[in-house]
């Protein structure tokens, strides 16, 4: 190894982070405010900090320097020095180690001490003091990356949405516990990729696997005293660097999530990231300084109006980080188009996006980090996913959000659990909710994959939670089960948790499977919550953020036992359902319907009806009692018109439907009471709805 040099060549401004170029590394970050900064750089697994280089150039606030022969394995920090002025926002303290903003990869721990803190702990006024201890023992560090790599023939599947079926995952939760996987790997992405988590997948339709944040993520000091974990990883500590526990190699080859991303691929599944550019894990004004904070806390956070010591908390974590700023939304611009480039990511899902969206004014659909996306030639051809809320003034912003994006749709789930726990005065919701929310999404061209349905997500109940408890039970937490929502619109059907009641067992069960049916033929984006198919529990536990053990893991023993189980039934009807959605056009439809087209003589694109098989009118729809509700919709395939005819009945009696059409060639698809019943031809004018139970029958006709 050539000796270090004492100091740094001019070097380049662009790009941002460490860019090695085959003869040395380039170093340039992004600080409006700081008076210089130093180049730190450490043995291989950042322990001996080695020498510190000035970086000797800054342009257009951008600092920079070139170190000649550096390579791939470099590992470094940065310290820099500019006003400590905390009433005025400046928090620089050059005795704090600073992770590089575009770090792609890290080493290292890191270790909670008093040392993270720019001021001193416990003094009079405390973020007013100022902290001389050196944080660089307790800091993770950056590694230098190469990052080619042979894609072969990798190709994006480029699924339609019309066609797409997301499964919501994490890396770690649905893979630790499967035996089929190489110890050593499970709870990676080398699990991800295993053949037999990608037959699953496939088995049961799913199209793009949506992964939980895999950004470097913080460890909360609040959490580890309670020797709990951060285990959503909502607390991002590196834009660019994935996660170092999500890796099976012991040196950390981030090649393993490319090899893993190509055999989804291979397997006609999409990945798509959920990302967190809201926030930082820095917290609020009285947190660490680890990164952003220490090199321009100004610039890259919020304050207060009138009060830059204080920060913005519209995300409920103490900070918020500032898109309206040129160099901020940079580099969330720059993270993503790096994870779509370098790892082939398919798309992402934006967390609390509504703070993106939020301009001096308010929520903006035409933002600039909205505008930026939207004009982008590699992120606006992937697929986008807004969380629509915040907690931020007129936070909720359901159907706002611009086109080209889908939306987590909140008032799905709450609908269709609503109406499937047998709530009076849902006919109308219901109705809504299966012809993709044209009362929220039909505006600016849109489509109804617009919004993307779901019965649950990872913040809340499983389904099998849903059908199971009607209080949460987040004791585990350590809140005293405060946290979580209080309201979850479950019903356990007559006994709290788990139970040996048979008929409660059945009953649940069966509600499951009704609302998978809904989900499945319901206009827009379906989304499963992973391990709903196979009854995954959290115990009543709707909070399990800080969970990373069996609250949280998927348990995939009872889909490996020779015997039938509850788990195996699920897995089998909910792959059927995804079958019968790609069969069916009228299923899945991309435009809203309302009606207005005659598919076939005397057929509709869409037709409502009672149980009787009568039209429903308008009087009919404002019943406030009514729990059955049949509908018939039709679309072309071909020289055909496909039609389907769903039956729902939440009530708590079982009930005859006739048929609105008995001229059609009526085939008995899917009976949500009777979930193994091989399809057959209806010969009645009439057939049963089982209480709390959905029925889907097909047809195909001449046009």
């Amino acid at each position: 190894m050539p000796p270090m040099p004492t100091q740094l060549q001019t070097g380049k401004p662009y790009p941002m982070g460490a860019y090695w170029d085959g003869m040395g590394v380039n170093f340039a970050v992004f600080s409006a405010h700081a008076h210089r900064v130093q180049l730190c750089i450490f043995d291989a697994v950042g322990r001996r900090e080695i020498t510190q280089l000035d970086l000797p150039e800054c342009t257009d606030e951008v600092f920079h320097g070139y170190l000649p022969e550096a390579a791939p394995g470099l590992v470094y920090g940065y310290r820099v020095h500019g006003p400590y002025q905390p009433e005025a926002g400046h928090r620089f303290n050059p005795h704090k180690l600073l992770l590089d903003p575009y770090a792609k990869k890290t080493v290292g721990r890191l270790h909670w001490s008093d040392a993270l803190f720019g001021y001193r702990v416990g003094a009079t006024r405390e973020d007013l003091s100022f902290d001389r201890r050196d944080s660089a023992a307790a800091m993770p560090k950056a590694v230098v990356v190469d990052d080619s790599y042979h894609w072969g023939d990798d190709a994006a599947p480029g699924r339609r949405w019309a066609d797409t079926v997301v499964y919501e995952a994490h890396v770690r939760g649905m893979t630790i516990r499967n035996d089929m996987i190489q110890a050593h790997e499970r709870g990676s992405f080398a699990a991800l990729g295993d053949p037999y988590i990608i037959e699953h997948l496939t088995r049961l339709g799913i199209t793009a696997i949506e992964l939980l944040p895999v950004h470097a993520f913080l460890q909360d000091r609040f959490l580890v005293a309670k020797k709990l974990t951060n285990y959503w990883g909502y607390s991002t500590l590196s834009f660019f660097a994935p996660e170092p526990s999500y890796l099976s190699a012991s040196d950390g080859a981030l090649n393993e999530i490319r090899q893993t991303v190509r055999r989804l691929h291979q397997a006609g599944i999409e990945v798509i990231l959920d990302v967190v550019y809201n926030h930082t894990c820095e917290g609020s004004e009285m947190g660490t300084t680890l990164s952003w904070r220490g090199f321009d806390n100004a610039s890259y956070y919020q304050p207060v109006q009138g009060q830059p010591r204080r920060l913005v908390n519209d995300t409920g974590t103490g900070n918020t980080l500032n898109i309206t700023h040129p160099r901020v939304l940079q580099m969330v611009m720059d993270s993503l188009r790096y994870w779509a480039q370098a790892y082939h990511i398919d798309g992402f899902r934006f967390d609390l996006a509504t703070t993106l969206g939020r301009e001096a004014h308010g929520f903006d659909p035409g933002s600039g980090f909205f505008d930026a996306i939207r004009q982008d030639p590699v992120l606006s051809r992937l697929k986008l996913i807004s969380e629509p809320w915040d907690i931020g003034p007129g936070g909720y912003q359901l159907g706002n959000h611009p086109p080209g994006f889908s939306e987590w749709s909140d008032r799905f789930r709450d609908g269709t659990r609503r109406y499937w726990r047998g709530d009076p005065g849902q006919r109308t919701e219901i109705a809504a909710r299966l012809m993709g929310s044209s009362d929220i999404f039909e505006r600016f061209r849109r489509k109804t994959w617009a919004s993307m349905n779901m019965l649950g997500a990872h913040d809340g109940f499983t389904l099998h939670d849903t059908v199971s408890y009607n209080e949460r039970h987040n004791e585990a937490n350590g809140e005293d089960g405060r946290d979580g929502h209080g309201e979850n619109l479950s019903n356990n059907w007559g006994e709290e948790g788990p139970t040996e009641n048979e008929e409660i067992s059945a009953l649940r069960e069966t509600v499951k499977r009704s609302m998978l049916a809904t989900l499945f033929c319901s206009y827009g984006t379906p989304m499963l919550l992973g391990g709903d198919e196979m009854c995954r529990t959290q115990q009543g536990n709707n909070n399990a953020y800080c969970q990373d053990n069996e609250i949280s893991w998927f348990d995939w023993s009872t889909l490996l036992e020779d015997s039938e189980t509850p788990a195996k039934s699920l897995v089998r009807f909910t792959g059927r359902l995804a079958a019968l959605r790609r069969q069916h056009p009228s299923l899945r439809s991309e435009n809203f319907l309302h009606g207005n087209n005659e598919i076939a003589p005397g057929i509709w694109d869409t037709a409502w009806f009672d149980e009787t098989g009568a039209p429903l009118v308008p009087a009919s729809w404002e019943d406030s009692i009514a729990q059955l509700l049949s509908l018939r919709r039709a679309a072309m395939d071909g020289a055909r018109a496909d039609v389907t005819l769903l039956a729902l009945n939440a009530s708590h009696e079982d009930r005859e439907y006739v048929l609105p059409n008995t001229d059609l060639p009526w085939m008995l698809e899917l009976d949500t009471a009777n979930p193994d019943a091989e399809p057959e031809k209806l010969e009645t004018e009439s057939f049963m709805v089982r209480a709390h139970g959905m029925v889907l029958l097909a047809a195909s006709v001449e046009r």
